[in-house]
């Protein structure tokens, strides 16, 4: 049995949505492996709205495609180039500022669906930590997997991307109805994208708890590494904005979602953090495993991108494949759908890339 195999088997067995009882219970387990790891631990709480994890995407999913087949209707009873362009950019506009909002700084400051959330620190010593090692531990479920998710936030720009070219181009014209017709098929993903607790979480996030935790036994206590585990990352990545908010930026190795099969992948958002790359390669390397780089895929929200926002290095370790993202969010993830077997390398990995990163 591998060392990580007891983390999955004790947090990856039942669902752990923020703010509920099972959430609570692993956070203690979390905290009595890392205290027994001679970490220093510490709860962080704070408050955040649940708007925006909850809702923001089925909303998105069908405000997008209405206000694409209003400019079609109005395009066909003869309103002008001109006023359809405004309407547009006036509608884009409105609807990017909104979402930016629901899902930026109104993630913890908008007054409605309050809720608390607890982060979980863990720090050797005084000095503030070079290098942080961080997982979310909250699950949730919903009705359509990432990978459709994911398909219908592709589709949907494709299908907003031909009604444009329609509207100001006459000679595509007839096809208008059919774009603003694809944008509702790619909306339909993203309003079925409600939140429930129908699985285990046990490949998002169990895994990467364990990863985690497993790097976090390995560390020597000499070194300033710090954890931590962040709540809420399934609501809009509350736990890791209230943690930026409040923290000075250094480097953030996030892990998530670590599958049994897949390639190791390293993601990142925003500008490339080189050094943070360069020493996951070096780490990856006496394990002989391949590593893939790549920028966040459409639609994939990680605890990096709040943390890069905010000026961090950081980047998301993860291991799968299509079928990786079939499974996540689905009752497909649960504890007897996994082995466990890819989370020692991840973890091993962790270890190499922290002490040379600090």
């Amino acid at each position: 049995m591998n060392a990580a195999a007891p983390h999955l088997a004790q947090l990856g067995a039942f669902a752990r949505p923020a703010g509920s009882a099972a959430a609570d219970e692993a956070r203690r387990y979390c905290a009595r492996v890392l205290r027994d790891a001679g970490f220093d631990v510490s709860e962080r709480q704070f408050e955040y709205s649940q708007f925006a994890g909850s809702w923001a995407a089925p909303a998105a999913g069908f405000v997008v495609p209405l206000v694409a087949s209003l400019i079609v209707l109005a395009s066909r009873a003869g309103a002008s180039p001109r006023a359809l362009g405004l309407a547009a950019v006036g509608a884009a506009i409105v609807i990017v500022t909104a979402l930016r909002y629901v899902g930026g700084a109104g993630v913890l400051g908008l007054p409605i669906m309050r809720a608390r959330g607890v982060n979980l620190q863990a720090v050797h010593g005084r000095d503030e930590p070079r290098v942080w090692l961080v997982a979310h531990l909250d699950s949730k479920w919903q009705p359509v997997s990432m990978l459709m998710r994911v398909a219908g936030v592709v589709v949907a720009v494709l299908g907003l991307i031909g009604v444009a070219i329609c509207v100001f181009l006459p000679t595509f014209g007839n096809a208008a109805p059919i774009f603003a017709g694809i944008t509702w098929l790619g909306g339909i993903p993203l309003m079925l994208s409600i939140v429930g607790s129908d699985n285990h979480g046990t490949l998002d996030n169990a895994s990467g708890v364990a990863a985690v935790l497993a790097a976090a036994e390995q560390l020597p206590r000499s070194r300033s590494i710090g954890v931590m585990i962040t709540d809420a990352e399934e609501l809009a990545l509350a736990g890791a904005r209230a943690w930026a908010g409040a923290a000075r930026p250094a480097i953030a190795l996030n892990c998530d979602s670590i599958d049994d099969t897949g390639s190791l992948t390293v993601m990142y958002t925003g500008r490339e953090p080189v050094p943070v790359v360069a020493a996951i390669r070096k780490a990856a390397a006496p394990a002989g495993e391949p590593l893939r780089v790549m920028r966040l895929i459409p639609g994939i929200l990680t605890d990096s991108v709040a943390l890069a926002r905010a000026g961090w290095q950081t980047v998301t370790l993860s291991r799968g494949d299509l079928r990786t993202l079939q499974r996540i969010h689905t009752r497909g993830d649960t504890l007897a759908a996994m082995r466990g077997t890819g989370i020692p390398v991840a973890a091993d990995v962790l270890v190499r890339a922290a002490l040379e990163l600090s």
